[in-house]
């Protein structure tokens, strides 16, 4: 067989359909439009409108967030016709492996993967420091040693954020179902605390704060400031906000009906998500001036104690707190059913893809958790935070893509869905360029560092992965007439 053939060589849907049909399919629209707001709207609710109002766009930091948005819903699009159509475990790695083959399904996952490592050990950090920001004014603190990063000001491990993500681990581990209740409780606290600081905020809000709405442009240590550079600038900070719609696509092999409960589910809490977030930026940049939030971890909690709120600062800071820990659930159950999927394929070894005698992937599961618990207790996360929406960027571009292949096989080896995107052959396109757009706009550290994982990431497939993969042992058998 030719390089290009091996590489290139696509999995049958019909085997990810008979191999994911173990896990329980227990998931609803409620569920997922759950863990997708859990996760979008996460720790970077409470944080980005802030720092990037400061750093780079003044008062039109609702802009950055609106095209962001229009970003992500392009190629949520992409995401809700691919999950309706191939409801697997794995999401973009699983598509990709059938519509354009393993290199590139590996290219893909790999990216993702990036993500949901950083992304658990990044809220699992900014759990501990804002609980341990509420805990400081009683008196409770913690040393050094056990509240950084390994050798970050003294730091050995941050034992809370390995504590809270452990968890989150333990109950996944329970099932999925039992963890979507927990999470559908708490995100809606975490709405409840967003919608009370809106509330509370609105009566704060000065028209002064909004102008000018655009600055005049100019550079700064940080990079541009003010104009539309600036508020592209914003965009690339921003869309990490986003990601968390491929959360929900991850756990589409435990949907229940996922022709409608994937498109729901998907584009759902999207709009959710869009509508908070625009909201509280807008909010906050009319209570205080944009530069009051420069160098403040925790802008909310500012602005409303600038107004005169600190009761409400401290309720909407302590539901937060517990908020962030919805993110966790959602970034575990979908990490670990992509490292599911890897296993179940061979792409990694194929202990990673067995079940527990419930049909639960929680050798996957664990094996996220350590790995994003060392990741947290050995990396100071600014090291590597915009590593998630490079790798994430990269498969969403595959994504879109992806669609001009699935199309012409929809109705045909692959089940023609309920949802489609809609404006085909336009819109997939656009969804590509946009994705490409956010990720000119990384900084040189996220794309050099994407770069580095990448490398990586070849290097495992073509050690070991393009030898040890089902397909490759599937290739031998055809040809050779027997396994190798």
């Amino acid at each position: 067989m030719s390089f290009w053939k091996t590489i290139t060589r696509k999995e049958d849907p019909h085997v990810y359909a008979n191999k994911d049909a173990h896990l329980v399919r227990s998931l609803r629209v409620r569920d997922f439009l759950a863990l997708g707001v859990g996760t979008i709207v996460s720790t970077s609710i409470f944080t980005l409108p802030g720092e990037v109002a400061a750093i780079h766009t003044g008062p039109s930091v609702a802009i950055s967030f609106v095209v962001a948005a229009v970003v992500a819903g392009l190629v949520a699009f992409a995401y809700a016709e691919m999950a309706a159509a191939m409801p697997f475990a794995g999401s973009a790695y699983s598509w990709i492996n059938v519509v354009f083959g393993e290199f590139f399904g590996w290219i893909a996952g790999w990216a993702l993967l990036a993500e949901y490592f950083i992304a658990l050990a990044f809220v699992g950090s900014g759990l501990s420091a804002n609980l341990r920001g509420l805990l400081a004014p009683m008196g409770i603190t913690l040393p050094n040693s056990l509240s950084n990063a390994f050798g970050t000001d003294g730091g050995v491990v941050d034992i809370i954020s390995v504590v809270v993500i452990a968890v989150a681990a333990v109950l996944i581990a329970m099932g999925a179902s039992q963890a979507a209740r927990v999470e559908n409780v708490l995100v809606v606290l975490k709405v409840f605390a967003i919608l009370l600081f809106i509330v509370v905020g609105l009566f704060a809000i000065k028209a002064a704060n909004f102008h000018p709405f655009i600055p005049k442009y100019h550079e700064t240590a940080n990079g541009p400031f003010g104009g539309w550079q600036g508020i592209y600038a914003g965009v690339s900070m921003i869309f990490l906000s986003y990601i968390g719609f491929d959360s929900i696509a991850a756990n589409s092999a435990e949907a229940v009906n996922p022709q409608k409960t994937m498109p729901r589910g998907i584009l759902g809490s999207l709009a959710i998500a869009v509508v908070l977030f625009v909201a509280v930026s807008l909010v906050l940049i009319g209570m205080l001036p944009y530069q009051k939030y420069a160098n403040s971890a925790e802008p909310v909690g500012l602005a409303l104690r600038a107004a005169g709120h600190g009761g409400v600062a401290t309720v909407v800071q302590t539901i937060a707190v517990v908020g962030m820990f919805t993110a966790l659930i959602g970034m575990s159950m979908a990490g670990s059913r992509l490292i599911y999927s890897f296993g179940r394929d061979g792409m990694l070894p194929k202990w990673l893809g067995q079940l527990d005698k419930n049909q639960r992937p929680n050798r996957a599961l664990w094996t996220l958790t350590i790995i994003a618990i060392v990741i947290g207790a050995v990396f100071p996360f600014a090291f590597l935070s915009q590593l998630i929406s490079a790798g994430t960027l990269i498969a969403f571009m595959f994504v879109s893509l992806g669609i001009y292949a699935l199309r012409p096989r929809e109705g045909k080896d692959i089940p023609n869905p309920a949802f489609k995107m809609p404006f085909y052959p336009v819109m997939p396109a656009l969804g590509f360029i946009a994705a490409l757009f956010v990720f000119m706009g990384l900084d040189i550290q996220a794309k050099l560092y994407a770069g580095a994982w990448f490398v990586l990431g070849l290097v495992i497939y073509f050690a070991y992965g393009m030898s040890h993969s089902f397909l490759a042992k599937k290739g031998d058998t055809d040809h050779g007439g027997e396994k190798k």
